[in-house]
């Protein structure tokens, strides 16, 4: 098993790890209704996805 020559500082580890972040998810406006949803995600209000219907809200309520 790989063993290291020498022990890894705190602060170079941490300056290595400085680009692992959560990034914000990119958000788009459904074209049906005007809400706010993320890309690639059906519309939680209206049920609407790439302008055609995926889930019809009215008959699940």
């Amino acid at each position: 098993m790989a063993h290291p020559k020498s022990k890894i500082s705190r602060q170079r580890r941490n300056k290595r790890r400085t680009h692992y972040k959560a990034e914000a998810p990119t958000l788009a406006t459904c074209s049906n209704c005007g809400t706010t949803i993320q890309y690639h995600r059906v519309c939680p209000e209206c049920g609407f996805y790439r302008g055609k219907l995926a889930i019809d809200k009215a008959a699940t309520i």
